[in-house]
């Protein structure tokens, strides 16, 4: 799909600056993220570490870091406009530095390789300082599922 007639780009472009509480996604509801920028094959968004996000240490935790960048990866190859739904068929992340409750985070994701049946992709976190928090790579696989739109 040409990305001048992509209505799923076209879509997450006007929700630029706003929360993603409205996401279709469950999770991604429940990690309120902000949308910063979409492009084609790139998207970022910002989130606020919340203490239901952190484990007993107070840090965030590898799993909602994990999430954050899943749920991103995501949305962007929805945004690609394909046919068919992607799923994650692997995530590889690494953790290098901590993030507190209240950090503001940037979560940032881009295609690395798109072919017609999987689509490589890395995402990673980082805080106002610009330090990596987590980063991963990840590979998405097309589905069965034909997209609404």
């Amino acid at each position: 799909m040409s990305t001048e007639t992509n209505p799923r780009l076209d879509f997450f472009r006007s929700q630029i600056g706003n929360s993603l509480i409205q996401s279709p996604s469950p999770l991604g509801r429940w990690l309120n993220a902000t949308l910063k920028d979409v492009q084609h094959g790139t998207m970022t968004v910002e989130v606020t570490v919340r203490q239901d996000m952190t484990n007993p240490l107070g840090t965030l935790h590898g799993g909602a870091a994990a999430a954050i960048m899943d749920d991103l990866v995501g949305m962007m190859v929805f945004g690609l406009g394909r046919e068919y739904g992607y799923t994650s068929v692997n995530l590889n992340c690494d953790f290098l530095n901590a993030a507190r409750i209240g950090d503001v985070l940037t979560a940032h994701a881009h295609v690395v390789r798109a072919g017609k049946n999987v689509i490589h992709c890395e995402a990673r976190i980082s805080n106002l300082e610009g330090k990596i928090v987590a980063k991963c790579s990840t590979n998405m696989i097309q589905t069965g599922v034909k997209l609404p739109f």
